[in-house]
């Protein structure tokens, strides 16, 4: 249905690689957008991150499905005017390369706005232009420390990693929304803009709660691993047999029927040290102690039973090979080289249907085709 791909007949030209700039463009296509991504001969470095899938790299068979994939090199005189040919009939032009490189090779935003005013362009960086850190390498670990969230994440004994590519994954979140408002806008006057957006400030934003706690306090959110730093109980505590059970309580009136109908201990809800979030939070190992002697002796379906009727919000501390099988879970298929493969689906349903997705494309699959294409134009 044409009203599922909004972005039909709207081209985009991608010089990216890793992960931010191929999810904002990952879901373009999806939309309908015509993804032209620029590989050298040996490809997206993300084609070899790891063998995973059917001896494809997971990170590339995840965003970079639907894509055009076309082989050229920005410094030899003959690509870049076919990439430039290309520009002309483009919507969005996305580029992630080193800080300026694109810049001096011919693709700077100032000569690409002059030269096309109803063109997006998107500067996808590190750290953003014009300080200290603009010419930082910076990948998402890095980023995470940087941004100070491996600082408030992890165990009391020292900072973690979020376990996926959560600051890459942010940044193309955000370059997505800006290029849906800037087209937008586009039809509106009819002229394009330049967007830039880094990996840090996206995850500074998501940042802004710690940091205004921390600016208005003097204190830091303390790491306190599968815990809150500050609603008491909300943790993870183990079952009989195995399982991590992980419960939250929002209010008074949840953790009293919390202790009648888990722990069978009524009176706990007003008790000293027990009677109100600030004290819980103050009396936390007493209280995570009380609770886990009373959880320990549940199965995980028992556990369950038990804090349903309650009425207490809880969730499991799934395992990789739990998430296969989780009754949530929405899975689609895509194409690719090596074979189909089912990846986890986009999470926005369109009247109630996941969008079938593009193939992933080979190395310059699209190479010869592209080509021809633009060459009357050069």
């Amino acid at each position: 249905m044409s009203h599922n791909l909004p972005l039909r007949g709207l081209t985009v030209l991608a010089l990216e690689q890793a992960v931010a700039a191929p999810y904002c463009t990952s879901r373009l296509a999806d939309a309908g957008a015509r993804v032209i991504k620029i590989e050298r001969p040996e490809g997206d470095f993300a084609r070899g991150y790891d063998a995973a899938v059917n001896g494809l790299a997971s990170y590339f068979v995840w965003l970079n499905r639907g894509k055009e994939s076309l082989v050229a090199d920005i410094k030899d005189p003959a690509d870049a005017r076919l990439l430039h040919a290309i520009l002309a009939q483009a919507d969005v032009f996305v580029q992630n390369l080193a800080p300026g490189a694109a810049a001096r090779a011919g693709f700077g935003v100032a000569e690409l706005r002059a030269r096309h005013p109803r063109l997006i362009t998107v500067d996808i960086s590190g750290y953003g232009a014009g300080h200290a850190y603009s010419d930082m390498k910076a990948y998402d670990l890095l980023v995470q420390a940087e941004s100070g969230l491996a600082g408030i994440t992890g165990h009391p004994a020292g900072p973690g990693r979020v376990g996926v590519s959560v600051c890459d994954v942010a940044c193309g979140m955000d370059a997505h929304a800006a290029v849906l408002e800037a087209l937008i806008a586009r039809g509106i006057s009819g002229q394009g803009c330049a967007l830039e957006v880094s990996l840090f400030s996206g995850a500074a934003d998501w940042m802004n709660v710690p940091l205004l706690y921390f600016e208005g306090t003097g204190r830091a959110p303390q790491r306190v691993g599968l815990a809150h730093p500050t609603i008491c109980p909300y943790g993870a505590f183990p079952t009989a047999d195995g399982s991590l059970v992980l419960i939250s309580i929002q209010n008074e009136r949840e953790w009293a029927r919390f202790c009648d109908g888990v722990l069978d201990e009524p009176d706990l809800a007003t008790a000293e040290g027990f009677a109100s979030n600030n004290a819980r939070v103050a009396n936390r190992a007493a209280v995570d102690l009380r609770i886990g002697s009373a959880l320990v002796r549940l199965t995980r379906d028992g556990a369950a039973a038990r804090l349903k009727a309650a009425g207490t919000a809880y969730g499991f501390v799934n395992t990789l090979a739990d998430l296969t099988t989780h009754p949530a879970l929405i899975r689609a298929e895509v194409q690719t080289p090596a074979g189909p493969a089912s990846i986890v689906a986009p999470p926005v349903l369109i009247d109630g249907q996941v969008r079938a997705l593009g193939p992933v494309p080979g190395i310059g699959a699209h190479s010869a085709r592209i080509r021809a294409e633009f060459a009357s134009a050069r």
